[in-house]
């Protein structure tokens, strides 16, 4: 059974903060070998990954010619690459639309402030075996932004590249791509080809070697994992709809968690009588159902503002709003990755080909952080230029901090650049 927390007093925040931070703090898998991994590739390089890429996947291989890619990239159906072609353009629209400007300030002392964004120099990009929409996801934007050097990871399948994946790396013009995966994907990029950032999902290893490198190079500011969803319904809602948004965030993993809050009881119950039945229909039933069992929650909530502060207090991934009145809900909600609202808006299609980025955080990161967009392709460089005027006016006001925090040399500095003081 999935369990049910009814939301309908003031302890009901503290119920549902102890239900999560189960998941969120609970057993992992051991992922002590992954700084092993790390200090090995750094010291003996493209050695290392061949012994692990064998290791872990029985795979001989760490590189890729222009001619196997062509060759698989034959093997793609069609209709595939329609689907692709399709999701491409409209994922690449959306993200033009994210241009980011520079910022230019001139004061009335003819002081000059400029904010400056740099394109990153290099990126590496992470890819999971047989997600094409990934490699759309975090290929895109660093082609808008027009990132020189763009490395693609993205580990073998029984000794094959995945001909979907060739294909976008091809249209998106990636040329250096490594037959890689897992923690030794990671150190390859860090370490072996140096990209000043790593984009991309993977499992608790990549994580955890995301983890481990940052520093040496930068990753995304959400982390990384398991899908989330969280779904809002009502007695209008299409207990069907509700359910196939459940189990498809679910299918994912037994550590992704799906949770569905509701204010109507003969809609609860409805959902806890049907779900189970049609979990049987999946291929992955038994992922979903242990999954639901283990991590699946229900909140019935008492009023609307028990399901706004449950929503907030769970910051989900996904948040699908199936309810009539989902307007209400919009302008409160603070905490979420991406928003699907109405019937017509299931978050599964945000994953593909509605245009928006589907690299988002879990583990409550929407409360400190965006899904990835195209700033994350960018640095930002302060840049400054005072007058003759200007130092003497704001230079003053410096030399009295400066002094004050016991900064003399500080001081100093400021000083030799103002004639009189």
């Amino acid at each position: 059974m999935i369990k049910i927390i009814n939301y309908t007093n003031k302890n009901s925040s503290k119920l549902l903060e102890k239900f999560l931070s189960k998941r969120r703090l609970g057993k992992k898998k051991d992922t002590s070998i992954v700084e092993k991994i790390i200090k090995d590739i750094k010291k003996n390089k493209n050695k290392a990954v061949l012994k692990y890429e064998k290791r872990f996947s029985k795979n001989n291989r760490i590189s890729t010619s222009k001619n196997e890619i062509n060759e698989t990239i034959k093997l793609l159906d069609p209709k595939v690459k329609k689907a692709i072609d399709f999701a491409y353009q409209r994922i690449l629209k959306f993200h033009k639309l994210q241009k980011v400007k520079d910022i230019n300030y001139v004061d009335k002392l003819k002081n000059k402030i400029q904010y400056k964004n740099i394109v990153i120099d290099s990126v590496g990009l992470y890819v999971p075996a047989n997600l094409p929409s990934t490699a759309l996801m975090v290929g895109v934007p660093a082609v808008i932004a027009g990132v020189k050097k763009i490395i693609l990871a993205n580990p073998r399948y029984n000794g094959k590249l995945n001909p979907a994946v060739m294909y976008v790396a091809k249209k998106l013009g990636i040329k250096k791509i490594l037959s890689i995966g897992g923690a030794q994907a990671i150190a390859s990029m860090a370490y072996i080809h140096k990209t000043s950032k790593i984009f991309g999902p993977g499992n608790d290893f990549v994580a955890k070697a995301k983890q481990l490198v940052f520093g040496d190079v930068g990753i995304e500011g959400a982390i990384m994992g398991p899908s989330e969803v969280t779904v809002v319904g009502d007695s209008k809602t299409d207990v069907n709809q509700a359910i196939t948004s459940i189990t498809a965030q679910q299918e994912h993993g037994l550590n992704s968690q799906c949770i569905l809050i509701s204010k109507d009881k003969k809609f609860i119950k409805n959902f806890k009588k049907r779900i189970f039945e049609e979990i049987d229909n999946f291929p992955r039933k038994k992922i979903i159902r242990e999954g639901l069992r283990k991590n699946g929650l229900i909140i019935y909530a008492k009023k609307d503002s028990h399901v706004v502060e449950a929503i907030n207090i769970v910051s989900p991934e996904h948040l699908e709003l199936l309810s009539k009145d989902y307007k209400k809900y919009l302008s409160k909600i603070r905490n979420a990755g991406c928003i699907g609202f109405n019937k017509y808006s299931p978050v599964a299609s945000s994953d593909y080909a509605v245009g928006i980025n589907h690299t988002l955080g879990v583990m409550a990161s929407s409360k400190f952080a965006s899904g990835l967009n195209l700033n994350d392709y960018y640095k930002k460089i302060s840049i400054f230029s005072l007058s003759k005027k200007g130092i003497e006016v704001i230079g003053k006001k410096a030399i009295t901090l400066a002094e004050y925090e016991g900064l003399i040399g500080h001081a100093q500095s400021i000083k030799s650049r103002i004639r009189r003081i």
